[in-house]
């Protein structure tokens, strides 16, 4: 068994521990997720099933979109509901909607972050939420993220009340921490914010349309039909720009081989997906540091079919 398995991700469980469950409903060891969801987070985690663990990084490195809700009034320690509080401040104000819009609309195009201390981010070989829980606190490396859409979800004209709600709909990078978005919201309207629900909607090509639960997944893998539910690898590549190869020159890309940059490729400055006629993909080509004009493989994904 080998593609993805978009998983919707129930709340509660932690991106390992869906992997665990899978590989004891599936009865295989090769399986990998695409990126760690909070527990307290559901939707959208495309799991990778056999060969496929090896573009579980495209899938990674793709944009997201979730579906969130904003409190503002206090802040917590984890910037979402699973924290202690750590301001409150009651609100002595109405916002318009416009206001908001305007706030949420400030918040577009590349922003700067500082992670939440209880991350998985890595400083000095430690997770900061390791540092967290033994209450280390450590500087924290600020990332670029983009933020492409945010979008309100509320049809109020007027937010009033010691504290306030909304939710709110976003597309992203990769890297982008929603929790971190809501407290911004917060700040640019005044007051400390949390972030008190998320679903992610969308990973790559991936929605929530296309999810399993961890209970769907079982039914069907005892009445055989699991694999008709397993989507193709490609489908986790369908955003990288494509070279269409024949058979002469795919027997050269399953050796590893270093190829000229198609017509049309030059100017793309990333990984290319190279596939065969019928939209197999072999391999993942990226431009040669060192020699110019061509490109290297940096992984082959399938080989033994070329025989």
């Amino acid at each position: 068994m080998e593609g993805i398995l978009p998983l919707f991700k129930p709340k509660g469980m932690t991106s390992h521990d869906c992997v665990f469950k899978l590989r004891k409903i599936l009865k295989m060891k090769r399986i990998g997720h695409t990126g760690t969801l909070d527990p307290d987070v559901t939707g959208v985690l495309p799991i990778c099933l056999g060969r496929a663990t090896k573009v579980a990084e495209y899938i990674t490195d793709a944009g997201k979109a979730y579906e969130g809700e904003v409190t503002i009034g206090y802040s917590t320690t984890t910037e979402d509901a699973s924290g202690e509080i750590v301001e409150q401040q009651k609100l002595t104000e109405t916002f318009s909607r416009d206001e908001i819009i305007k706030v949420l609309k400030s918040l577009t195009g590349e922003i700067t972050q500082t992670p939440p201390m209880y991350s998985a981010v890595k400083v000095n070989g430690k997770r900061l939420y390791e540092y967290a829980r033994q209450g280390i606190a450590v500087d924290r490396p600020s990332r670029k993220v983009s933020i492409y859409s945010i979008e309100l979800l509320d049809n109020r004209e007027n937010f009033s009340g010691e504290t306030i709600k909304f939710r709110f709909k976003v597309s992203c990078s990769k890297g982008t921490y929603i929790r971190t978005l809501a407290v911004m919201i917060g700040e640019r309207l005044g007051f400390p914010a949390h972030m008190s629900e998320l679903v992610r909607i969308q990973s790559a090509s991936f929605s929530l349309q296309d999810c399993l639960t961890l209970e769907e997944v079982e039914t069907f893998v005892q009445n055989g039909t699991i694999s008709e539910r397993i989507k193709p690898l490609e489908l986790a590549l369908s955003h990288l720009p494509k070279y269409t190869i024949n058979d002469t020159v795919a027997k050269k890309v399953k050796n590893g081989a270093v190829l000229p940059i198609p017509n049309g490729l030059q100017e793309v400055d990333g990984p290319i997906a190279v596939e065969m006629a019928d939209g197999m993909v072999l391999a993942i080509y990226d431009r040669h540091k060192e020699k110019q004009g061509l490109m290297k493989p940096v992984k082959v994904i399938r080989n033994e079919m070329l025989e």
